[in-house]
């Protein structure tokens, strides 16, 4: 079943907890159904509200079934400031006991093109070969200028239909080298989340979920879910300009 729901918390706990109860749940039914989990991260916030719902709760949690992929990520070494998955293993991973072979890197030692061609293959390795990959769970930030992934207004990438994972050389947000989930990967997920608090995100929540009539529609709402249930988890800030939040 495929839809959209905009869930509004009244605290900051509130807003961990929803996210954490979602992760969980898709943990459980994913293994259920298919013996692993596999969950896309993002960087920025969105590694401090997961450690902080999931810290706590690992007894509700089988590790053992996680495969841990990264929505985008930056042409850098993995021990770089500015690598995702650097902020998610230092902010999260490296106090549960997930396996390193349960996460899946970039490879920086190879050229930037070939590196995403590798991050595809290591896709399929976990999802198959044959198809459209189906993650169980995408976590997905939003930037300022409604960008998600690493899928930019404007960029050629954002009509990237062949590719699973896609190199950008020309990022507008710097490091300019990076690899990205494309559309096809990411609108074919099983459940993703975005997660946007604060009132600094207000006027681009609004933007995404309620366009004017006549305005392009930015990379963050072009996320619609083929077959897939889509949650936007906001704060009463970053949902203050919202004429159809749902509580």
């Amino acid at each position: 079943m495929s839809g959209r729901k905009i869930q509004v918390a009244a605290s900051e706990q509130d807003l961990i907890d929803a996210v954490a109860a979602l992760i969980i749940t898709e943990a459980k039914k994913a293994a259920a159904d298919h013996g692993f989990f596999s969950i896309g991260f993002s960087g920025g916030s969105i590694v401090k509200i997961v450690s902080a719902g999931l810290l706590n709760r690992q007894s509700d949690i089988d590790w053992s079934t996680w495969r841990v992929f990264f929505c985008d990520e930056r042409y850098v070494g993995l021990d770089h400031a500015d690598s995702n998955s650097r902020a998610v293993k230092d902010g999260f991973l490296s106090n549960v006991p997930i396996k390193a072979e349960q996460i899946f890197d970039l490879n920086p030692a190879l050229e930037l093109t070939a590196a995403a061609l590798d991050y595809s293959k290591k896709v399929q390795s976990v999802h198959g070969s044959e198809g459209t990959p189906r993650f169980d769970l995408l976590l997905l930030g939003m930037g300022p200028d409604g960008h998600t992934c690493s899928l930019f207004p404007g960029h050629a990438l954002l009509d990237e239909t062949q590719l699973l994972v896609a190199s950008i050389s020309d990022s507008p947000k710097p490091p300019p080298q990076r690899i990205t989930l494309t559309y096809p990967v990411v609108n074919n997920a099983s459940a993703a989340a975005f997660i946007a608090a604060g009132a600094g995100k207000a006027a681009m929540v609004k933007r995404v979920l309620e366009p004017e009539a006549g305005e392009d529609i930015l990379p963050a709402g072009r996320v619609q879910l083929s077959n897939g249930q889509l949650i936007w988890f906001l704060d009463a800030g970053s949902a203050a300009n919202l004429q159809t939040a749902q509580l």
